[in-house]
């Protein structure tokens, strides 16, 4: 039914993954030597080499992002060569691509709509890789990918050592007397006979110790250390950026960034940039005052000289006295067992799935491995891994492993995904126990994996995620995350883990009301990432001094915190310089006028748990991944355009 999660021989897994693309190479060769291709004895089993690969590859790659290890990194780095030089082999094939080109050509008429997206997605793949080159440039663009490959992986893994190499030690408890117990638990250490705290660079520790911090000089401390991580990421990122644009030059586009747009639902660089500056703008006059509010916060501490360390502390102050919110309060009624049980009931009444707890096997003893059934019949499987670990990747993400398909002979595959987050550990005494923003996190990440376990696409290349424009891919994720706040759906899972009272009707409204709490400040943050992503993209930055100079040239227009100059943010920008984030990381911001809209629908139906609206939702858009492009599917849903205004509303700023 399902392949299992199997790291044995592990660090054989280079000679392993040779042999399987040796003989992968083998099958494309028998491929080309039929003699009247069609879709069927060509484009079929050809995918079906690419999923058989990526079966193998995918369980390999994800461990070093979340039991990283030497071991993992060398396995890593020992299998990035054999791969990446196996696929451009193969993207940058004319046999393929002369092939895929006659079947569009000769197969037109008798090709149904999905099956012709696919052909469509796999020229313009090939296209895009460059296959149509001479020889030399070719093996340049070979040589470019392979190389942008390890520096990718390099500048991952140098902030996950600088990350794991810094540790804030404080021995007076009135440094740490307003922390959460939770945390401070997690904290505490004993040496010599004195009890001491160990605050370091992993998201809940880091938080912990920024929010609720008495001492202003080691919040300030603790923030410096996270916002110089990872230095040498800055030769890095000049060599990314030369090799980015030296590939698009081969491929004849004037910059990364109208490369990267080549997939994307976005018109132009134009469209881009315009809708970015028109949020930024809306946006920034009200982030002022919610700055100013901090501020008038921290001067009754009689700081005037307010700092970007002291954001998150006085902003928790101000949270408080504005609406009476304790994040720690609401921790004991988040345990994660619960949230995910009472997930699960609302994903039932939406998209009619159960969720059932399997005993298959997976990498941490913390991973949690669930079947999804519907009406009884299973249809795919989820591992949910949601603790923070030393040895693990900070943020959080989706991972999909298998694709839902129907193979050459006619055999439905099933789709499997991985959940990965950074939330607070468990321990014997204590379990973990969750931000209401690590909730959303948890419905954002499940709305991706939704998108690709409950599509009914047969074709793998477009089924689940596979296929779908860059900038619209996050539709889903942001959707889903809107009904964390949602007043019945909290009930279902916000219960003490003690006790089992459930959150109380005045706590839920506080939380509710809180949602666009400094949501304007958020939006000028998402605006200022955007376009230092877009703007770096659009022309050649070539050291670490130009690449400053624009953000502080976008900082200065839409930013309204004062950013030291010692913080260096580009270094640990993951997301675009070892993500899939590049020129793309609009997509935010793009793809969330969809999903805000979406929702809308169902705060216009008087029932965010309309399930006749959820079924045609899972239909019209999750059922079919990337089949379709997401603007026609988002028009069969709604029957009408999407309006940016549900998003300036749901935010608050308008």
């Amino acid at each position: 039914m399902f392949k299992e999660f199997n790291i044995e021989n592990f660090e054989d897994s280079s000679k392993i993954l040779e042999e399987i693309l040796n003989k992968s190479r083998v099958e494309v060769q028998e491929l080309l030597k039929i003699e009247n291709k069609t879709y069927k004895n060509f484009v079929l089993p050809f995918s079906e080499i690419g999923e058989a690969i990526n079966e193998f590859i995918t369980p390999v790659f994800h461990l070093d992002s979340v039991k990283n290890s030497k071991i993992t990194s060398k396995v890593y780095e020992e299998c990035l060569p054999i791969i990446s030089k196996y696929e451009s082999e193969i993207s940058r094939n004319e046999d393929i691509y002369s092939a895929l080109k006659d079947i569009q050509y000769n197969e037109n008429s008798t090709l149904n709509n999905i099956q012709k997206k696919v052909l469509e997605n796999e020229i313009r793949e090939f296209e895009l890789s460059g296959c149509q080159l001479e020889n030399n440039k070719k093996q340049r663009l070979e040589e470019i990918d392979l190389a942008l490959g390890e520096l990718s992986h390099k500048f991952s893994q140098n902030i996950l050592e600088a990350t794991n190499s810094f540790s804030l030690i404080v021995e007076d408890f009135e440094d740490v007397k307003e922390i959460p117990k939770s945390d401070l638990e997690l904290a505490k250490f004993e040496e010599n006979g004195k009890t001491k705290y160990k605050f370091t660079l992993q998201m809940p520790s880091y938080i912990a110790y920024m929010t609720y911090g008495t001492n202003r000089e080691k919040r300030e401390e603790l923030y410096k250390a996270y916002t110089t991580r990872a230095p040498q990421n800055g030769e890095i990122i000049e060599k990314i950026l030369a090799l980015k644009s030296e590939k698009v030059e081969i491929l004849g586009f004037k910059n990364y960034a109208s490369y990267s747009l080549a997939t994307k639902m976005a018109n132009s660089e134009e469209d881009v940039i315009s809708f970015l500056e028109e949020l930024g703008n809306k946006a920034k006059k009200k982030a002022e005052k919610e700055l100013e509010e901090i501020k008038q916060i921290a001067k009754e501490d009689g700081i005037n000289n307010f700092r970007a360390s002291d954001i998150s502390f006085y902003s928790e102050k101000l949270k408080k006295a504005q609406y009476e919110i304790d994040e720690e309060y609401y921790r004991p009624y988040f345990e994660q067992n619960s949230v995910l049980y009472g997930f699960f009931a609302t994903l039932k009444e939406l998209f009619n799935i159960e969720f059932k707890l399997s005993n298959a096997k997976a990498w941490d003893d913390k991973v949690k491995v669930y079947d999804i059934f519907e009406d009884g019949k299973i249809i795919a499987r989820i591992y949910i891994d949601l603790e923070a670990r030393d040895d693990k990747r900070g943020g959080a993400w989706m991972n999909n492993w298998h694709s839902y398909y129907k193979d050459s002979k006619s055999n439905i595959q099933l789709p499997t995904a991985f959940i990965v987050g950074n939330f607070p550990k468990s321990t014997k005494d204590i379990p973990s126990l969750l931000r209401h923003s690590d909730v959303v996190t948890l419905f954002h990440e499940m709305g991706h994996a939704l998108h690709h376990l409950l599509s009914k696409v047969e074709e793998a290349n477009v089924s689940g995620i596979s296929g779908v424009a860059w900038d619209v891919v996050e539709f889903p994720s942001q959707f889903l995350e809107y009904f964390s706040y949602d007043r019945d759906i909290l009930k279902l899972f916000a219960k003490h883990y003690k006790t089992g009272q459930v959150l109380d009707d005045e706590a839920i409204n506080k939380l509710i009301k809180a949602k666009n709490f400094q949501s304007s400040m958020a939006t000028v943050r998402q605006i200022e990432f955007a376009l230092f992503d877009f703007k770096l993209h659009q022309k050649l930055y070539k050291t670490e001094v130009e690449v400053q100079e624009l953000l502080n040239s976008i900082r200065d227009r839409f930013s309204v915190v004062q950013i030291p100059s010692y913080n260096k943010f580009q270094n640990s920008f993951s997301h675009i310089f070892s993500g899939g984030y590049s020129a793309g990381y609009y997509s935010y911001k793009w793809a969330e006028v969809l999903s805000a809209d979406a929702f809308y629908m169902f705060l216009d139906s008087k029932n965010v748990l309309n399930k006749e609206l959820g079924l045609k939702y899972r239909n019209c858009v999750l059922s079919k991944g990337g089949s379709e492009n997401m603007d026609k599917l988002f028009f069969d849903f709604a029957q009408r355009e999407p309006k940016i205004d549900s998003l300036l509303k749901l935010d608050g700023i308008i």
